[in-house]
C-alpha cells in the first residue's frame, strides 16, 4: 500500500507543478454597467513555480517493489549490518530485534497459521524488498532517510540474519536480495474485508451471549523490566479523580541498613543489558531468570554452564530464538550474575 501511494504522490505532485508553471488566460476586456460607465476591472492571474525537474521527481520517486523496479544497486553485509543496528536501531527495536517500545522485528517465524501467531517483520513479509524499501525511506525513525544505500542494504541483511533467514558471514546485494525467498511468501492475499466490501473478515467467531458475567473488571500490570524506566509514575500524575499514578520508583533502602557486600547480580543483569530479553519472574523473549535457575539448581557444574552460555551463546535450549554471545561483559560481572540466577533471582 505504501509503495503505491508513494508513486501516485510523485506523480501528483510533478503534475500539480507543471500546472502551476501554466500562466492563466489574460483577462477579458473590461465589461461597463447598464449606464456605460466601465466596471471595476478583475485583476490579472497568472501561475507560479515552475515544471517539475526530472531530479525533483526523483526525490519523490523512491519505492521499491517485489520486482526489484527501484532498487539500486549496492552491498552490505550481516557484520556491517550489526553495528549500524547497534548504533542506531536497538534503542527501538531490541538489541536483538525482540522490541524495546516498537515492533519487534526478529522472531515468529512460521508462526502465523498457528494459534499463537507472533508477527514481526521475519514471519509476516512476503518479499525482501519492502524490508529494503520501508528501512530506507522511515528508518531511523528520528531522523529517515539519512541511511546510505550501502547501510540499508546492510541493515536488511542483519535483520534477515536476525531471523535466521541469512547466515552470519552473508553479504547482500540486489541480486541475492532479489533471490530471497521468504518463510511468508505466499501467505498474503487480498480475499479479506480490508481490500474488498465482500472480502471475509479476520475472524468468524459468533457471540455466545448467553452466561454472560455480571461484571468485568479490567486489570492491567507493568512488567518488573519496565517498572522504573520512565521514573516515578506517581510524582508525574495530578492526584485528580479515583486512580492517582502508581509508584514505580524502585524501593529505597532502609534507613540505617548497610548496602550488601558484593557486586548486585540483578543490578548487573539490568546494567548488562540482560533484562531486555530475560524477566525476572516472566519470559520476555527469552525464559525467566528464576526459570532458568529452577532448571539449572542443584545440577554439577551449573555455574560454569551457564557462565559458558552467557559468554558464547546459543540456541535450542529454550526455543529457536538465539542468544547471541556475551564476551563484552566482565568476569566478575558474569560469575555474579549467574550466582544471582541460580539463587532464586531474589
Amino acid at each position: 500500500m505504501f509503495r503505491c501511494c508513494r508513486r501516485s504522490v510523485a506523480a501528483a505532485v510533478a503534475a500539480v507543478l507543471a500546472l502551476a508553471a501554466t500562466p492563466l488566460p489574460a483577462a477579458a476586456p473590461a465589461a461597463t454597467t447598464s449606464a456605460g460607465s466601465p466596471a471595476t476591472p478583475s485583476t490579472p492571474r497568472f501561475g507560479f513555480g515552475k515544471p517539475a525537474t526530472p531530479q525533483e521527481i526523483a526525490g519523490w520517486d523512491i519505492d521499491v517493489r517485489p520486482d526489484g523496479t527501484g532498487l539500486p544497486p549496492g552491498r552490505g553485509s550481516v557484520a556491517q549490518g550489526q553495528r549500524v543496528y547497534d548504533e542506531k536501531c536497538a534503542s527501538c527495536h531490541g538489541t536483538f530485534g525482540e522490541s524495546n517500545d516498537y515492533m519487534a522485528i526478529a522472531g515468529g517465524v512460521g508462526t502465523l497459521a498457528g494459534d499463537a501467531p507472533i508477527r514481526t517483520t521475519g514471519s509476516k513479509l512476503n518479499h525482501a524488498t519492502t524490508l529494503w524499501d520501508y528501512i530506507n525511506r522511515a528508518m531511523p525513525f528520528n531522523a529517515p532517510k539519512t541511511l546510505t544505500v550501502e547501510e540499508v542494504y546492510a541493515l536488511t541483511a542483519y535483520v534477515l540474519h536476525l531471523n535466521d533467514l541469512l547466515p552470519a558471514d552473508a553479504t547482500l546485494d540486489r541480486d541475492a536480495l532479489l533471490a530471497l525467498r521468504l518463510p511468508n511468501r505466499d501467505g498474503f492475499t487480498q480475499d479479506h474485508g480490508f481490500m474488498t466490501r465482500s472480502g471475509r473478515p479476520d475472524t468468524r467467531n459468533v457471540a455466545c451471549m448467553t452466561n454472560c458475567a455480571a461484571e468485568v473488571r479490567l486489570s492491567s500490570e507493568m512488567p518488573e523490566h519496565a517498572r522504573d524506566a520512565h521514573g516515578n509514575l506517581a510524582e508525574q500524575v495530578r492526584d485528580v479523580g479515583p486512580l492517582a499514578g502508581a509508584k514505580t520508583a524502585a524501593a529505597a533502602p532502609a534507613r540505617g541498613s548497610l548496602p550488601a557486600a558484593g557486586p548486585d547480580g540483578g543490578e548487573l543483569a539490568k546494567g548488562n543489558g540482560c533484562t531486555a530479553c530475560h524477566g525476572t519472574a516472566s519470559k520476555i523473549v527469552g525464559p525467566s531468570f528464576r526459570e532458568i535457575g529452577g532448571r539449572y539448581a542443584g545440577a554439577a557444574g551449573a555455574e560454569a554452564t551457564l557462565a559458558a552460555k552467557v559468554r558464547s551463546g546459543g540456541v535450542g535450549a529454550w526455543g529457536q530464538v538465539p542468544m547471541p554471545p556475551q564476551p563484552q561483559v566482565k568476569e566478575a560481572d558474569v560469575t555474579a550474575i549467574v550466582q544471582w540466577i541460580l539463587g532464586g533471582a531474589r
